[in-house]
C-alpha cells in the first residue's frame, strides 16, 4: 500500500511538472479531453435539469389522469389534424354522464379554455388574448391552482354562476401594479361583461419551457358563468378524469373508453371520435425524447474524447522519450516493470483528470450564464462529477497504456546510455 501511495504521489508530481514545463503542449493535448467532458457533462446537466423541470410540470397535470379531448396530444401521420377537426367537442352533458358511469374514477372536471377574442380591461389598461379557463367545481383538486391572495371560487360561485374570477399573478401585476391590489377590483371581460376578482394565483415563474396551464396569464371562472360568454366550439372543451388509487391505468382507460363510446352512442364498427390522453404515457414519451437527446450528446462527446485520448497518448510517448535515462536509472536501482507501468498510467490518468477539471469548470460557468435565461435551475449533480472523473481515469489508462508499456520494457543499460 505504501509503495502504491508513493507511485501515486510521484505520478502526480510528474504530471504537474509536465504541465509547468510544457504549458502550451500540455494544454493542447488536454484540450480534447476538456471539450469532451464539457460536451457530455454540459449536455447531461442541461438536459437532465430540463427533463426534471418538464416532468415536474407533467406530473402536476395529474397522476393516473386522462385528458379526454377531440385531439390526440401525441399526433402522428396516421391521424392527421383534419381527422380530429371533424370530431365532436366534449359537452357538459358528456361530463355529467361520465361521472355516473365510471366506478374506478375518483375525480372529474370539465374545462373550456378560450383565447378567442378574449381580453381583460381595467380603466385604460387592456390585456388581449388572455386565456379564459371556465372550469367545474373539482378542477382545483386535480390541477396545481395555488392562491397567493384572496380565495378560490366557492361552491356558491359554481352553483349560481356568479361573476367572480381568479386572476393570474402576471395579469394582476400588469393591471394594478401589485398583485395584491387586484383583490375586490371589478374588471371587464369580453363584451364588456363585469366581473369581480376574489383571488390571485401564486406566481409560477417566467420564461422557459412551459407545459400545461398558464395560470400566471389566465382568468379562471366557474363554468356556469363562463358558458354565458365563451363559445364551446372555439374553446376546446376537455374532460379531466382521475382514477382511484390502486386502479391499474389500463383498467381505468378501458372503463373510460367504454363509457365514452356509450355516451357518444358509437356502434361496434365505428372508431372512437375522442382521444384518451394519458399523463403517464405522455411522461414516458417525454423521457424517451430526452434519452435520445442524451445519446446525441454522448456521440458528440465521444468524438472529442477520442481526439483527446490521442493527444494524451502523444504527450505520454514524448514524456517516455524524454525520461528514458531516468527510467533506465530506476530499473538499475531495482524498479520493477509493473512499477514503471503503473507510474506512467497514473500520470496519464492525472493529466486526463486535469483536463476533466477544466471541462467541469467550463460547465459550471455555462450554468451560471444560462441561469439568467432559463426559468429552471441547471445543476451539476455529484453523480455527473463522479462520471466525469471516471471517464477521465478510463481514458487516461487506455491512452497511456502503450506508452507506459513501452517504458516498462526498456532495457536499463540501453536507457541510461540514451543520453
Amino acid at each position: 500500500m505504501h509503495t502504491f501511495l508513493l507511485a501515486v504521489s510521484s505520478s502526480l508530481k510528474m504530471a504537474l511538472q509536465e504541465l509547468r514545463q510544457n504549458k502550451l503542449r500540455t494544454f493542447l493535448s488536454l484540450f480534447g479531453i476538456t471539450i469532451g467532458i464539457f460536451c457530455i457533462i454540459g449536455v447531461l446537466a442541461t438536459v437532465g435539469s430540463l427533463e426534471k423541470n418538464v416532468q415536474t410540470q407533467i406530473n402536476n397535470l395529474g397522476e393516473n389522469t386522462f385528458y379526454i379531448d377531440k385531439w390526440e396530444y401525441g399526433g402522428g401521420d396516421d391521424n392527421p389534424w383534419w381527422k380530429y377537426q371533424k370530431r365532436p367537442v366534449n359537452t357538459y352533458q358528456d361530463f355529467l354522464l361520465l361521472k355516473t358511469r365510471v366506478n374506478s374514477m375518483e375525480l372529474a372536471s370539465y374545462s373550456m379554455n378560450s383565447t378567442s377574442n378574449t381580453q381583460v380591461m381595467y380603466k385604460d389598461n387592456i390585456l388581449k388574448s388572455t386565456p379564459y379557463y371556465c372550469v367545474s367545481d373539482d378542477f382545483h383538486k386535480m390541477q396545481p391552482v395555488k392562491i397567493q391572495y384572496g380565495r378560490y371560487l366557492s361552491a356558491a360561485d359554481f352553483s349560481l354562476g356568479s361573476p367572480m374570477v381568479i386572476m393570474g399573478y402576471d395579469n394582476a401585476t400588469k393591471l394594478f401594479g401589485s398583485a395584491e391590489k387586484a383583490l375586490g377590483k371589478e374588471v371587464a371581460l369580453k363584451n364588456n361583461i363585469k366581473v369581480t376578482i376574489v383571488g390571485v394565483t401564486q406566481k409560477e415563474g417566467t420564461g422557459g419551457f412551459k407545459i400545461g396551464w398558464r395560470f400566471d396569464q389566465a382568468v379562471i371562472m366557474a363554468y356556469t358563468f363562463g358558458a354565458t360568454i365563451v363559445n364551446p366550439k372555439t374553446a376546446s372543451p376537455i374532460i379531466i378524469a382521475q382514477g382511484k388509487a390502486g386502479v391499474p391505468l389500463n383498467i381505468f382507460k378501458g372503463e373510460l373508453q367504454l363509457a365514452m363510446r356509450n355516451i357518444r352512442q358509437l356502434s361496434i364498427k365505428e372508431e372512437d371520435n375522442f382521444s384518451l390522453n394519458s399523463i403517464k404515457e405522455f411522461s414516458n414519451a417525454t423521457a424517451g425524447l430526452f434519452s435520445g437527446i442524451n445519446i446525441g450528446g454522448w456521440c458528440i462527446a465521444f468524438l472529442s474524447l477520442v481526439v483527446g485520448g490521442f493527444g494524451i497518448a502523444n504527450i505520454m510517448f514524448v514524456t517516455v522519450k524524454e525520461r528514458t535515462p531516468q527510467i533506465g536509472l530506476k530499473k538499475a536501482l531495482g524498479a520493477k516493470r509493473f512499477g514503471i507501468l503503473t507510474e506512467f498510467l497514473l500520470e496519464s490518468a492525472f493529466l486526463c483528470i486535469l483536463g476533466g477539471i477544466f471541462g467541469l469548470t467550463l460547465v459550471f460557468i455555462l450554468t451560471k450564464i444560462l441561469a439568467s435565461g432559463f426559468a429552471f435551475t441547471i445543476f451539476i449533480s455529484p453523480g455527473l462529477v463522479i462520471l466525469a472523473l471516471l471517464l477521465c481515469i478510463s481514458i487516461g489508462v487506455v491512452a497511456g497504456f502503450l506508452p507506459a508499456r513501452a517504458a516498462s520494457k526498456l532495457d536499463a543499460v540501453v536507457a541510461i546510455r540514451s543520453k
